[in-house]
């Protein structure tokens, strides 16, 4: 008979859950593990990435920024009087001189008022050569007076005189005597009277010239603002150059202040570059620049920096020192650079697609082997146009790549192939 097996049973389970826990075990051991991997290199190809070798030397520091080039000297013509076009005399693009006509305008009350100033005008100065002749006149009779009294004076002095040698000799009595000096003392003070009298009326005759004069003047000044408002009906350059711009047409009813042309001189150009505003808090006047109009590098000195920001640029005036090439116009456009300062003994690399200056970024910096590249935080400082400052990170001779490299954030590891 067969016996029973005792505690088989038991042992198969203990040994079942022994199995059980080994496996799980392994298999935790095993996804640890696992975890614990870094995730596989990415492979890139070398032809795609943009590298660079760091470098120590001089690095000129550089800020660019495309503009226009403009004239130094522009004439804004704007209408005096109010009027109607009535004549484009000059297109644009024409070279014109200073009293080149460029638009005819007509206005029927400025050229009636200026036929009213210039009657009332000869109405008055007739006034005044009326009052000249009365008044040259009067002073003459005043003046004929006064001689005549004058006159009188002296022969009463004269008389006295010989009245007193003849009574010296006992030729005529007191009496006579006495009655020849009251006579020249009499017309003595009639003569002073007349004398002031006359220098009286001569300020007088001055005094009601020079009133007349004034309003003769008065409508003088009107007359000439009514014929100048006549003349500015055509309309003149007021400077040699180009003619620009004629933003109106014939038929166009005016204002006073209306913009009618612009005339520049194309022989005196600047450039007005945008630089970036982060790009610009270094720029001072007097800083060399070169301005590329795409037919020629022409240099130049910064003129001006504007002080305001517009739409994340500023403004910079270059004046321009080297010849103009050929087709160089107002409103063409360029790219300018500006040399800020030069920097010796730095270490220097390219600058790279994303970095700015005065920042931390992470490169990736090739291996020995040259298959690999490891990610680096780099230490950025002072930037130029295509290089930048390398303050910390780096060492003169190490390759980086330069190129956007965002596609890789997360992994610390490329391999290039």
């Amino acid at each position: 008979m067969d016996k029973p097996r005792e505690g088989v049973a038991r042992q198969k389970k203990i040994r079942r859950t022994i199995y059980a826990v080994v496996g799980l075990l392994g298999i935790a051991g095993v996804t640890f593990a696992l975890s614990r991997l870094e995730p596989a290199a990415p492979s890139v190809k070398r032809a795609t990435v943009w590298m660079d070798i760091v470098k120590r030397g001089s690095m000129l520091r550089q800020v660019r920024g495309p503009g226009t080039l403009e004239p130094e000297e522009i004439r804004l013509i704007a209408s005096r009087p109010a009027g109607r076009v009535e004549q484009v005399v000059i297109l644009p693009g024409t070279i014109v001189k200073s009293d080149s006509v460029i638009i005819e305008m007509s206005n029927p009350e400025v050229e009636q008022a200026a036929q009213e100033a210039e009657f009332q005008l000869r109405a008055v100065e007739a006034e005044y050569t009326d009052l000249e002749v009365r008044l040259e006149s009067q002073l003459l009779d005043q003046r004929a007076s006064a001689a005549q009294i004058e006159s009188q004076y002296d022969q009463a002095r004269l008389q006295a005189q010989a009245d007193e040698k003849l009574r010296q000799e006992n030729l005529i009595g007191e009496l006579i005597l006495k009655r020849s000096k009251l006579r020249a003392q009499e017309l003595a003070t009639r003569n002073e009277l007349e004398q002031k009298r006359l220098a009286i009326a001569s300020e007088s005759v001055e005094a009601q010239l020079a009133a007349k004069k004034a309003s003769v003047d008065q409508f003088r000044a009107l007359y000439e603002l009514r014929v100048n408002q006549m003349r500015a009906l055509k309309v003149r350059a007021g400077i040699g150059g180009v003619l620009q711009q004629v933003p109106v047409e014939v038929g166009q009813e005016v204002t006073p202040g209306t913009v009618l042309a612009k005339v520049a001189r194309p022989d005196k150009l600047k450039a007005e570059l945008r630089i970036a505003e982060t790009q610009a808090k270094d720029i001072a006047v007097g800083q060399k620049a070169n301005i590329d109009t795409r037919n020629g590098v022409i240099e130049g000195k910064v003129m001006r920096v504007d002080p305001a920001v517009l739409e994340g640029t500023v403004t910079v005036d270059v004046a321009l020192i080297g010849e103009l090439p050929r087709g160089a116009r107002p409103d063409l456009s360029v790219d300018g650079t500006i040399e800020i300062e030069r920097l010796d003994n730095v270490l220097h690399v390219g600058r790279p697609a994303y970095g700015q200056a005065e920042s931390t970024i992470g490169l990736f910096r090739l291996t020995e082997d040259g298959e690999t590249a490891s990610r680096i935080q780099v230490r950025l400082g002072k930037s130029s146009v295509n290089t930048i400052e390398i303050v910390e990170g780096l060492l003169e001779g190490d390759q980086v790549i330069l190129s956007d490299t965002s596609a890789w954030d997360a992994y610390d590891r490329i391999r290039l192939n």
